[in-house]
């Protein structure tokens, strides 16, 4: 009996500390829940919701190595060959309102050029909108640089300007109006070697642009107007899918010195994009320019010259591409082109 009690007393004492212990043990808190990155598919591939709000945000650009050759392509030196790298980053926010989809861009570019013992980079904003809807307000390449022709050799105008724009966009038309800020661009005079000097401090100019698409053709007809120059140029841009590629007709007229395009009185280009296979796409082009330059009043004279040449593009792999362009230079007697590589993300 003695044993069997201090047995039973023995197990009760160790139940008592046990339920002591149990009372006192630290329980831990349940973690917070975590918000995941959602994929947003409202605006296409690439958005996802930015955590605790209903804006989707895209990260894109591109890493460039290019070889530009010609006459002058080092604009250092003057020599004929000139070896630079681009890294392009971009951001797109859009979301959803009672207005229309709000959309905001950031373009950053940071180009790169080493020579021997030297370096030199060059950091600075490509483009920066915002835009409601139609509403378009913020610096960015203007229309006469984002339409153009698919090669790289055409010259049929290039600006980025600080503008506010309205477009209307239909199923298969097209319409915009913009008011550009023009800062220093009025013609003022020549310097010794017969380059334009410009000044004349603050003045705007105006776009208007018409889009229509009929099947396979598509025309567009863009008119701007620099009100510090008192002159303008109107562009006209056709296209028609033509057996296994797509032809592309394009004229420029120009009154007179202004920003929106300067480098002749008349030019008409024409370029045939052929996809040669899923990866080969094969662009020749040609243009000629009349009355190529300039006089005191800032009106055009001077003479013609020509210019032809062909784009090859080729796709490597998913995200990686090639470019070559070579062309013949009328006015400057010479051979040019470029050379690329480029990675898009």
């Amino acid at each position: 009996m003695t044993i069997k009690s201090l047995l039973l007393g023995s197990a009760a004492a160790l139940a008592a500390v046990s339920g002591a212990q149990a009372a006192d043990a630290i329980i831990a808190a349940e973690p917070e829940p975590m918000e995941y990155v959602r994929v947003c598919d409202a605006f296409g591939t690439g958005y996802f919701y930015i955590p605790g709000t209903e804006t989707c945000l895209k990260i894109g650009g591109y890493i460039r190595f290019q070889v530009d050759f010609g006459e002058g392509a080092h604009e250092g030196n003057g020599d004929d060959w000139d070896a630079w790298t681009r890294g392009r980053v971009t951001f797109t926010s859009k979301s959803d309102t009672e207005l229309g989809e709000l959309t905001g861009f950031i373009a950053l570019h940071g180009d790169a050029s080493r020579d021997i013992g030297t370096g030199a980079t060059d950091f600075y904003i490509e483009e920066v909108y915002l835009q409601l809807g139609g509403f378009k307000a913020g610096t960015y390449l203007n229309w006469w640089d984002a339409n153009d022709l698919p090669g790289e050799l055409d010259a049929l105008g290039s600006n980025r300007l600080t503008s506010i724009a309205y477009t209307y966009t239909g199923d298969a038309f097209t319409a915009g109006i913009q008011l550009d800020e023009l800062s220093d661009e009025e013609l003022v005079g020549f310097d010794i070697d017969g380059n334009v000097v410009t000044g004349g401090g603050q003045n705007f100019g105006i776009e208007a642009l018409v889009q229509a698409t009929l099947g396979p053709a598509a025309l567009e007809v863009l008119g701007s107007y620099d009100f510090g120059n008192e002159d303008g140029a109107v562009r006209a841009i056709a296209s028609a899918d033509l057996g296994a590629g797509t032809f592309y007709l394009a004229g420029v007229y120009s009154s007179g010195y202004n920003v929106y395009y300067g480098g002749a009185q008349w030019t008409v280009a024409a370029a045939y994009s052929w996809k040669a296979t899923e990866k080969l796409e094969v662009i020749p082009e040609f243009q000629y320019f009349w009355d190529t330059e300039l006089d005191v009043d800032g009106d055009f004279t001077g003479e013609d010259f020509w210019a032809a040449g062909v784009t090859v593009n080729y796709a490597i792999t998913d995200g990686l591409t090639s470019k070559v362009a070579v062309a013949y230079d009328d006015s400057a007697e010479d051979w040019l082109g470029l050379v690329r590589l480029q990675r898009d993300f």
